[in-house]
């Protein structure tokens, strides 16, 4: 099969979906690997780097989208690459459609077989290919945090970590999973007062104990969000329902009644945001303020620390590339039925009942 891994052009994103180590094992497995001119730059990686492990360069991002059977990026395609997509042609990437409609309809006008790192489940719960990435997002959603609470940024002037004497900051964090928890560990590590609210009892008592007491853990329930949210200092949306748009728990009345110059980060604006006044911002202009209160909403927060997500990214996108590339979608799900999960758009239709309730269109069962 020939792959093609174009260079990224969302806004500051310096991420590459794949590494020299994806394209050798590609190109010894008998597969072609078009790697567009540059597209490592940003994650440290030379032209030469992916030339020494077997790739070819290409001067241009339409050939390498035009000559390839599959391509494999990082980011959801942006406006100026829907004209590049073509009916059949199997796209691997992070899709987000629930916040993304205008690329959901065009991938269905396209005909193009959409499979979405973020949507494919082993197992109930268990998200693979988003792991990595959630786990970078949660450890700088604390730092973005942190950085923004500092009264020069336009926060309140509050230390995480406080000092002897003086009250530590406070965090709250909506949803336990892999952001959450990461965001626990980095806040916690910081030495802030830290409460994680979650709907997931286990997931509640898990957190409980390998903290020992470190942090407060409270059900999930609009008087206790509310409750958590105006006692904060730094408030981390972290929640996930896989394809489907984030649910709205913290209303703009409680960012209202939050103490000014208190800081927000969504990281779940990928999926359209769990804080009713937050919406998507970049790395050149993360921040906008709403009620005095800050608001982080960079989409791609990951891509601020390219080198080591790429890597993450490829160690565990590689395993699903290779079974793609060898077998094809078709032959790939009847020998690895759970991939089918990942399949948002096949054919013009949505076989992943989330993300068609999310873009408003009729759920089709996938059939090859």
């Amino acid at each position: 099969m020939r792959i093609g891994v174009p260079k990224e052009i969302k806004t500051q994103e310096f991420r590459v979906g794949m590494t020299p180590a994806g394209v050798a094992i590609l190109t010894a497995r008998g597969h072609t690997v078009l790697v567009e001119q540059s597209a490592g730059i940003g994650s440290s990686i030379s032209d030469e780097a992916y030339v020494k492990a077997g790739a070819t360069i290409i001067p241009s991002r339409e050939e390498v989208w035009g000559s390839a059977d599959m391509i494999v990026k990082v980011k959801e395609p942006i406006a100026p690459e829907f004209a590049l997509m073509r009916k059949d042609l199997l796209l691997f990437t992070y899709l987000h459609l629930a916040a993304a409609q205008e690329l959901g309809k065009e991938l269905l006008h396209r005909g193009v077989n959409g499979v979405a790192y973020e949507t494919i489940e082993p197992t109930p719960g268990d998200l693979p290919l988003l792991t990595p990435m959630s786990a970078v997002a949660g450890r700088m959603a604390v730092q973005a945090g942190a950085t923004y609470l500092e009264r020069e940024r336009g926060g309140k002037g509050v230390l995480l970590g406080g000092v002897p004497g003086v009250k530590r900051g406070r965090v709250t964090i909506i949803g336990g999973g892999v952001v959450g928890a990461n965001a626990a560990k980095m806040a916690v590590g910081l030495g802030a007062n830290v409460t994680v609210v979650d709907v997931n009892l286990k997931t509640l008592a898990y957190l409980d104990d390998i903290y020992a007491g470190r942090i407060s853990t409270q059900y999930s329930d609009p008087i206790s969000i509310e409750r958590a949210c105006l006692e904060s200092d730094l408030v981390i949306g972290a929640v996930l329902l896989a394809g489907a748009r984030a649910p709205r728990l913290v209303t703009e009345r409680m960012v209202k009644e939050m103490e000014a110059g208190s800081v927000i980060v969504d990281v779940s604006i990928d999926q359209g945001g769990c804080v009713e006044t937050a919406r998507p911002t970049t790395h050149d202009n993360p921040t906008y303020v709403v009620h005095d209160v800050i608001h982080y909403g960079v989409a791609n927060m990951p891509g601020a620390v390219p080198r080591t997500s790429t890597y993450a990214l490829t160690n565990a996108t590689i395993k699903y590339v290779m079974k793609l590339a060898d077998l094809g979608l078709e032959k790939a799900v009847a020998d690895t039925p759970h991939i089918v999960t990942g399949i948002n758009t096949y054919k013009g239709t949505v076989p992943h009942a989330a993300v068609a309730e999310a873009l408003g269109v009729s759920f089709t069962p996938f059939r090859a």
